[in-house]
């Protein structure tokens, strides 16, 4: 049965105002986290870099000089999906979906502090790996309240694949 409702009403619909304050601070949570991450990474750190440069890396591993503008990417597409999914207001799966999104968004946080602070490679490969399995969990619920919101952690989701391999492989390789 279809409710009409007159065009006088004060509804506007579910997403009818773009709460950009929300957008705001999904941002300034993500790009903070990766600013933490940027702090103790070997682009700013010359102790991190010392000790990365040290390690044994393989071949295939990719150019550090990628690392921030691919984060800063990955940061603004993860809070533009975190946002989306919060606009759905009257979603049952809302809540799940964005607490699935702040796990893995600390996961995401700690493993620059396990990785380059502590210089822990296996704490951090377990780390990356808990992060994958969460991302995957966050993937899935985003998907169940707006399929474009989980499309656009997809890149993400490929980037932290590759992160994993890299971790395992330097891992392996410095025992």
């Amino acid at each position: 049965m279809r409710i009409e409702i007159p065009s006088n009403t004060s509804y506007r619909g579910r997403n009818s105002r773009a709460n950009l304050p929300v957008l705001a601070i999904f941002l300034l949570l993500s790009l903070g986290v990766g600013a933490v991450g940027a702090v103790l990474s070997p682009g700013f750190s010359a102790a991190a870099a010392q000790w990365y440069a040290s390690l044994a890396k393989p071949d295939w591993l990719v150019p550090t000089r990628w690392f921030g503008p691919v984060w800063v990417v990955l940061y603004v597409l993860m809070s533009v999906a975190a946002w989306t999914v919060w606009r759905e207001r009257y979603h049952r799966s809302r809540k799940t979906a964005i607490f699935a999104y702040l796990l893995q968004l600390m996961l995401n946080g700690v493993w620059p502090l396990l990785f380059f602070g502590l210089r822990n490679l296996d704490a951090a490969l377990f780390d990356i790996v808990a992060l994958l399995i969460a991302l995957g969990w966050t993937l899935r619920e985003f998907a169940q309240v707006k399929a474009g919101a989980a499309w656009l952690l997809a890149p993400y989701f490929l980037w932290v694949c590759v992160a994993t391999a890299m971790n395992l492989s330097l891992w392996k390789l410095n025992p």
